[in-house]
């Protein structure tokens, strides 16, 4: 047994840290490859459901993901991020810091010095914060099925009520980029039964206390007149819904544009008209995005494309790839985020624009998107956006 295998045994096992309940994290650091996609990795200890187990957070440029992974792998799952990924492992516990410099696994060099600190509450299932509290009442959750009188959520709803809130926690960070006062304009193109049209208004005029309006827009006459109607009922009186097609939408402007689960074309037409607006922030999720199955032709890429299946994810990631950098061409700050997991579905990616013009970078941006259309042979929809 090596001194990494003991010292991960000794903080992790049945005999260790981890089941006296002082281990409070393991972190990962400092890469043996640039070709190792995620930056750093940190492990925890978390119980859920009633199971004891660690939870593995990778971070990433843009992004951060999560891992559960049985108690009794974790320190296989330690040991192969040491040897294969990492070269700096800091154990974390309630009574000392161990830290494991590793460039050569098999002579580490391990030190440890006190610590003053407590162990994490593992109890993972009962802390998420969330923007909308399960267990306080909330009148458009109320009124649109998703909780109780008394605030508690339906089971079969958790799914979108995590939805909402994980909206809310994106939008709330693109805020500061909008008006600080007077009234702010927000349309959502697309609404549906609209869970996220009444989020946005209940979190800025209720919560927040901002001047708002808001309107959603849909084709669909039987959801418009159904959100009118709650609209009215709940008394929001500065939210209202309209029949209409996206691609021929008139309007002033808005500051913040939404369009979440848009058929295809209907979000690029969506995000032109944001950008011709000028508005400050786009938040977009696109779907079904089929429009590019068609045309693209590039040989190389032949024996990939041959798959249907593998055709059609690969489209709707060319796809948003070019509107991520038309939209940078047009001086917006653009980041690709996951809105909700996989398991609930595989439209999850969120293009999240915020305007801060840099010519050079929207320079940069225009010659990499005709270069990558042209590669490819295809003529999007979104080059309407001028």
């Amino acid at each position: 047994m090596n001194e990494i295998t003991r010292t991960l045994l000794t903080a992790m096992n049945s005999d260790g840290a981890a089941a006296s309940g002082s281990l409070v994290k393991i972190v990962f650091a400092d890469k043996r490859r640039k070709s190792i996609e995620y930056k750093k990795v940190t492990l925890r200890p978390v119980s859920i459901r009633g199971e004891y187990m660690y939870q593995a957070e990778f971070h990433f440029d843009n992004k951060v993901t999560h891992k559960n992974i049985p108690y009794y792998e974790g320190v296989d799952f330690a040991e192969q991020l040491i040897l294969e990924d990492f070269k700096q492992i800091n154990i974390l516990t309630e009574h000392e810091d161990i830290q494991i410099l590793a460039s050569k696994p098999e002579k580490p060099r391990i030190t440890s010095k006190p610590a003053e600190r407590k162990a994490a509450d593992l109890s993972h299932d009962r802390h998420k914060s969330y923007v909308l509290e399960d267990g306080k009442p909330c009148d458009f959750l109320i009124e649109l099925g998703v909780m109780s009188e008394d605030g508690k959520v339906f089971k079969q709803h958790y799914a979108k009520f995590r939805q909402i809130n994980r909206f809310l926690e994106i939008a709330d960070n693109c805020f500061d980029v909008l008006p600080s006062d007077g009234r702010l304009r927000i349309i959502d193109f697309g609404c549906g039964k609209s869970y996220l049209t009444f989020a946005l208004y209940y979190y800025l005029k209720l919560l927040r206390g901002r001047d708002v309006e808001i309107i959603g827009l849909d084709l669909k006459d039987d959801v418009i007149r159904f959100c009118n109607a709650t609209a009215k009922k709940l008394g929001y009186d500065d939210l209202r819904f309209l029949t209409g097609d996206i691609a021929d939408y008139e309007s002033d402007g808005a500051d913040m544009v939404a369009t979440l689960h848009a058929c295809d074309t209907a979000t690029d037409f969506a995000l032109i008209n944001a950008v011709r607006w000028n508005s400050r922030v786009i938040l977009s999720v696109p779907c079904c995005q089929h429009e590019l199955f068609s045309q693209i032709h590039e040989p190389v890429n032949d024996p990939m494309l041959k798959h249907g299946i593998i055709k059609d994810k690969f489209t709707e990631l060319l796809t948003d790839a070019l509107r991520g950098l038309k939209l940078e061409a047009a001086g917006y700050d653009v980041k690709m985020i996951e809105f909700t997991s996989l398991e609930h579905t595989s439209k999850n990616i969120m293009i999240k624009a915020v305007l801060d013009p840099k010519p050079a970078a929207m320079k940069k941006a225009s010659r990499e998107y005709e270069a990558l259309k042209e590669f490819y042979h295809v003529s999007p929809t979104i080059d309407g956006l001028v």
